[in-house]
């Protein structure tokens, strides 16, 4: 062992070697880099030991010394209160049936069969107890089994997550517990066992398996890569590292033998990523911890080749567990219907139970008279109490438990697992639908759950993000402003709209864009070529960069009059960022992982434009540039000494660099919002004209930065980053503010460079899309960040506006507004705004009641949603917005967004749809009815939230106008057909009992009535709800109004669900009485023989399980081999249960043995009764199907009439002459035109045409714009 020791010891000392001889790459640092936190540097109040901050972890606490009494029980107390094991499964071994049983009978129909079972346990059971808990017992053991299957499942996710392995700072088998160090050493263990306190050590691309504070890592300066997509989505790299005092003191596996007594106080277990609060005690001295040094469970270690942590949080007390909140349960408005009907179902059942009662009360009483027996066979003279004529209200009151299991059969027992089996493999046709794979990305759709497919066809609304949602979130850097000077040839998508909108023609005239500086934008405005065209055709595409300028490519900025600014705002792109960059070692080629794709762009163009990055250490970044002096590539080096971190409130990044000459420069880039008032006035002279081009760009759709710089004097940063590092130690409430008070320190008087455009551009077939879902009547409502110049001309380039549709502009960036902003009164600022908005949306609604046929836009910003969706106001925010065609939402918050889904959802009633792609968006996708996540560039947390994920925005038109459109179809016609064949059935079973005098005796035998939902009707059912098509995906999607079947539930409202009733009413009265009259009064059979009770009933019951089978040919739309199979096999069933019943002893098979071998098979007039009774029961429907088909037809009716019309012409082709008659006759059907869309714009220009409207006339294009605003 000493040998084994001593190696140990020499392997550690000889990596300490290495590590520290090594120059490892650190390459990213954020806030201060190369200082660590200190508790010098907190002067604040500490939360430690108070409410919500408790938490005491001994740090290896078995290797060391016992602790103190009091830390040791605190510590005991959560060793043993958690345990690092998982489970997210939602039942276990002994909670499974007894939570799967509550489960199920919390449906209603589930309660009435089991009262149903407990009565045939008694005397007042119509037929045996077996047969009539049997049904019951078949469908809930179907669906506990398919319960348990997906429990299951869960159940071996977790198993194999609390398995994994990792090492652990551990004792082995050697060991004697406190005293030797000798046996301790890192060994593997599975995550389940980790508890807190314990020393784990985590290797490169191993998921982190608790919630860690870190202690050091593989690099000199102790950072360490952090993937954490599995908790918020994001796909770029976050960097951590540990506090000084525990990095260099244990620098390898040895240096843990010697440590311990260390004590970690920090916060209580709770659900928030980014925040931590704690400190650690470390011989006698405390050392604040932060967010920086804390590492999560299921974020993943990258780019690092091991770190060392402690555990402070195990198992359902880790960030990501507390996280895991419970998908919102949502259920389809046709399930809630459904309710509703069952419930109906259950009040007819009760009442004509009642009846039942009543009117077997009377004839009891009625039973003796006089001595005389009415009813003779049932001995009312020596009887029970049952049928005692001398209590005949007694008698009624239990004759109507009979009643109650008797008519049992009107519930369809079956319904809700055979939806249920039917929605699964829906699910699975729509998982595997080949036309919404997404070939580049390799992802195909997903029905994450199979809840809400028919709810998929009754979408009202649909409420989306913009950015990688209608556009691509692939930026790419198309256009720049330096000094005053726009460069970039490329002309964007929307340009193309705006000019197609004005009417503009193509003129490729480049060499005009030289001609002044202020005038270049709108030049390129009129110029439809594509950037492609202009450049070099031969040079290959570069992702992220699609710049095209002769004046500043090829070195040539070098000539241009302000060659030192354009250097300055390339290097700044070179240099602020976070980008991490991966040279491949056989090409030589340079990647960037960024952050951000607009952070790739930038470090593509300045590559591109001749600034290189392609190193970063751990203090710096080296770059490769243009010396301009020698025209050659020279390799530079900066110092990042602090990186001012960017986000939704400051709106900027900043990085504070010195170069080789030992200048100390800051660097800023940021929204123009909010970088123009930190600019210096005397030294930013083109401000005015960088803003004009920021305007331009806005309008083209760019995205925009603004670029800055100043430089520094050493007493000046010396100060700043006292304060600054200061403020990121500090551990009270307000270290954000204090590290934004040291940032505006230095970010202030800077000198404007310029600013950079890059392109987000659609994402493929959206513009196309959106026409379609707006020809189907369904609202499109986008809701995003972006400023209102971009979403609005993305509106354009993606026809959610159009010309001549009028908008109506809420906003607050007026004169008024902005000098109560000044004021700093808040007060005063609410009151002005809120009455602002309500007069701007009175005045809106004005508007749009005043106008007839007209279409509106509705634009709203941030500020004035605020206020509009305040309880006073949203209402008629609400009413504006409905009578819009389309509605933007600009610069909205993920909360707003939130708020206006539930907005829409509540204040409508209607179904709305969200989609979007990042974590943003995650708010209003678990808020609308349905929620539609994007598998894009910002991660997976909208998907992982989602009830269905797509990969393209374009894959909603099939999945809402086929899939939607089909599985509503076939969900309605399905329960319709569900509730007529068991009011088919349960009706006879009423009118054999009013033959009988109400006397209780069931028309069938037992086991024949439970039979009959699960085998002889189920499987026709099941195969309509999977294959059925009233129309083609081709001409779902071809006429797109066919979809306002759903949200207008033209098949699934009560009209429609009371005609299948009647029909199943009529069908069960044409049935009894003909088959009762044919075999009443003759001879059954050649030898004379009558029909008795079994043949009666039996013969019946084929006429029913024909009619039913056969009314399914004549509602199916759409034929395949299996629901052919399914009908005849369901026959088939009934006709093998005959005669295997049938012989079977007596004594089970009862009034069936040998009936059909001995009474039925022989006798024609079975067969005769058979097909006629079966033809007359379905003329009813068929011919109220004909009249409504001719006269009355749906939306589909006509398709499938007029589709076939055109079949039988010389021309069969429907894409001919029908396509017209089609499309005339659809419109004048179709619930509303929404004025949006492709199809909108070129009926708008048809119309102009058609009233001769002179375009050379008409005024800008701006004039059909109606804009309302506080100026008025």
């Amino acid at each position: 062992m000493a040998g084994e020791d001593d190696g140990n010891t020499t392997n550690g000392r000889r990596r300490r070697r290495t590590r520290r001889s090594a120059v490892r790459l650190s390459k990213l640092y954020s806030y201060a880099c190369g200082r660590r936190p200190s508790v010098a540097d907190d002067h604040s109040v500490s939360r430690i030991g108070g409410p919500g901050f408790s938490r005491v972890v001994m740090v290896n606490a078995a290797a060391g010394e016992p602790p103190a009494a009091a830390d040791l029980l605190q510590h005991q107390q959560q060793i043993t209160a958690t345990t690092n094991s998982i489970s997210t499964t939602k039942y276990n071994l002994f909670t499974f049936l007894p939570k799967s049983l509550f489960e199920q009978f919390r449906r209603v129909a589930n309660i009435y069969f089991l009262l149903s079972a407990g009565i045939a346990y008694s005397p007042l059971a119509a037929y045996s107890s077996s047969s009539a808990i049997a049904p019951l017992v078949i469908v809930l053991v179907a669906t506990m089994i398919k319960e348990a299957i997906e429990d299951w499942r869960r159940n071996q996710q977790d198993t194999e997550v609390n398995n994994r392995t990792t090492q652990v700072f551990q004792q082995g088998g050697d060991g004697d517990g406190w005293d030797g160090d000798a046996a301790w050493s890192f060994r593997d263990a599975k995550w389940k066992d980790i508890r807190v306190g314990d020393i784990v050590k985590v290797h490169k691309d191993e998921f982190f398996p608790a919630d860690l504070v870190l202690l050091s890592s593989s690099y000199e300066d102790a950072i360490c890569y952090v993937e954490t997509m599995n908790l918020d989505g994001e796909t770029n790299l976050k960097l951590k590292q540990s506090l000084e005092v525990t990095s260099t003191t244990l620098p390898d596996d040895d240096s843990f033998r010697s440590f311990a007594g260390a004590v970690v106080r920090c916060e209580d277990p709770n659900a928030h990523l980014y925040t931590f609060v704690g400190n650690i005690e470390i011989d006698g001295q405390q050392h604040p911890l932060s967010p920086q040094q804390l590492l999560l469970r299921d974020s993943k270690l990258r780019n690092t080749d091991f770190v060392y942590g402690v555990v402070v949080f195990t198992g359902h007390d880790t960030k990501v567990m507390q996280n895991s909140m419970k998908v919102p349960s949502k259920r389809s408005n046709v399930e809630k219907k459904m309710d509703r009907v069952m419930y109906l179902l259950l009040f007819s059942l009760i009442v004509i139970s009642v009846v039942s009662s009543v009117f077997f009360g009377i004839a009891t009483g009625d039973d003796l008279q006089d001595g005389r027996m009415k009813r003779w066979y049932l001995r009312p003279d020596d009887t029970e109490i049952y049928y005692d004529p001398n209590r005949p209200a007694v008698a009624a009151l239990l004759h109507f438990f009979t009643a109650i299991m008797l008519y049992g059969y009107f519930i369809p027992i079956s319904l809700y697992i055979s939806i249920e089996i039917v929605k699964l493999l829906q699910a699975l046709f729509i998982n595997n639908d080949i036309h919404m794979y997404h070939r580049e990305t390799d992802t195909p759709a997903h029905a994450r759950t199979s809840n809400l497919n028919e709810e998929l066809g009754q979408v009202d609304t649909i409420l989306t993000d913009k950015t990688g949602t209608l556009t691509s979130n692939s930026m790419e850097f198309i256009k720049c402003s330096i000094a005053g000077t726009a460069y970039g040839r490329g002309i964007t998508e929307v340009e193309r709209a705006m000019a197609r909108r004005k009417g503009a023609p193509v003129i490729p005239n480049p060499d005009n864009m030289d001609k002044g500086n202020n005038s270049g934008i709108q030049q390129q405005q009129h110029i439809l070529s594509s950037s492609d065209s202009e450049g070099n055709n031969d040079k290959p595409a570069v992702k992220g960069f699609n710049f095209v300028d002769e004046r500043v490519m090829g070195g040539n900025w070098v000539n241009q009059p302000r060659s030192d600014v354009i250097e300055m705002f390339f290097r700044l792109l070179a240099v602020c960022h976070t980008c991490i960059p991966e040279v491949d070692q056989e090409s030589g080629k340079i990647s960037y992982e960024a952050e951000s794709p607009d952070e790739a762009a930038f470090v593509v163009a300045a590559r591109e434009l001749g600034f290189t990055f392609y190193k970063r250490t751990q203090t710096g970044v080296s770059l490769r540039e243009l010396d301009p002096s020698s025209g050659k590539q020279v390799d530079r080096s900066y110092k990042i000494l602090n990186v001012l971190e960017f986000n939704s409130a400051r709106k900027r990044m900043s990085v504070v660099v010195k170069n080789e000459e030992g200048k100390l420069f800051l660097f800023t880039k940021g929204a123009d919002s909010v970088m123009f008032e930190r600019l210096s006035g005397s030294e930013s002279a083109y401000r005015e004209v960088t803003q004009q081009h920021i305007n331009e760009y806005a309008d083209a759709g760019l995205r925009t930065l603004v670029l800055a710089y100043r430089e520094l004097k050493e007493d000046e940063y010396a100060y700043f980053d006292r304060k600054f590092t200061a403020a990121k130690n500090s551990v009270s409430t307000d270290r954000d503010e204090k590290i934004d008070e040291a940032a505006d320190l230095v970010e202030r008087d800077l000198i404007l460079l310029g600013a950079t455009a890059v392109e987000d551009k659609l994402q493929k077939g959206v513009p196309e899309c959106i026409d379609k879902l707006a020809q189907a009547g369904i609202k499109i409502w986008v809701l995003t960040g972006d400023k209102m110049e971009t979403a609005i001309n993305i509106g354009y380039a993606c026809s959610l506006l159009r010309q001549g549709m009028k908008q109506i502009t809420i906003t607050l960036e007026t004169a008024d507004i902005i000098a109560l902003e000044k004021v700093s009164d808040k007060t005063a600022l609410t009151k002005a705004s809120k009455d602002s908005v309500a007069r701007q949306i009175n005045e809106g609604k004005k508007l749009v009641n005043a106008s007839s046929g007209e279409s509106f836009a509705l634009i709203i910003d941030g500020k004035s949603l605020t206020y509009a969706l305040e309880d006073d106001t949203k209402d008629m925010f609400l009413d504006l917005a409905v009578g819009c065609g389309s509605v933007i939402c600009c610069r909205s918050s993920p909360k707003q967004k939130a708020l206006v889904t539930r907005l829409v959802k509540t204040g409508t009633g209607k179904v709305t749809l969200a989609i979007g792609d990042g974590a943003n968006d995650v708010g209003m996708i678990q808020e609308a009815d349905i929620g539609v996540g994007i598998s894009g560039a910002e991660g997976m947390q909208a998907v992982m939230a989602s009830d269905v994920s797509i990969a393209q925005f374009r894959f909603l038109e099939r999945l809402l106008l086929v899939h939607g459109h089909w599985c509503y179809s076939r969900i309605s016609s399905m329960i319709c057909y569900f509730f007529y064949k068991n009011i088919t059935f349960g009706v006879t079973l009423f009118l054999y009992d009013a033959y009988t005098s109400f006397s209780g005796q069931p028309f069938y035998n037992d086991w024949a009535m439970a039979c009959f939902n699960v085998f002889f009707t189920s499987l026709p059912v099941i195969a309509m709800g999977v294959f059925d098509q009233d129309v083609s995906a081709r001409f779902c999607l071809k006429f797109p109004m066919l979809y306002q079947e759903g949200p207008q539930n033209l098949l699934f409202q009560w009209q429609r669900i009371i005609g299948w009733m009647l029909n199943g009413v009529a069908c069960a009265v044409i049935i009894f009485f003909l088959s009762t009259a044919s075999l009443q009064h003759q001879a059954f059979r050649s030898g004379g023989e009558v029909s008795d009770m079994a043949t009666l009933g039996a013969t019946a019951y084929t006429c029913i399980v024909w009619a039913v089978n056969l009314q399914m040919y004549i509602t199916v739309s759409y034929f395949t081999l299996v629901q052919h199979v399914c009908i005849w096999l369901s026959i088939a069933l009934w006709y093998i249960f005959l005669p295997v019943y049938g012989a079977i002893t007596p004594s089970f098979s009862t009034t069936y043995y040998m009936v059909f071998v001995e009474a039925l098979a022989g006798a024609p007039s079975y067969w005769v009764v058979t097909l006629l009774v079966t033809a007359a029961a379905l003329i009813p429907y068929f011919t109220y199907a004909v009249v409504k088909s001719w006269f009355f037809p749906d939306y589909h009716n006509r398709i499938q009439w007029l589709r076939h019309r055109e079949k039988a012409k010389a021309h069969p082709d429907p894409e001919t002459s029908a396509d017209v008659e089609l499309s005339q006759v659809l419109r004048q059907f179709s619930v509303r035109s929404t004025g949006v869309g492709v199809s909108a714009r070129r009926d708008a220009t048809a119309v102009l045409r058609h009233l001769n409207v002179d375009y050379s006339q008409s005024p800008t294009p701006g004039a059909g714009v109606v804009v309302v605003t506080t100026d008025r």
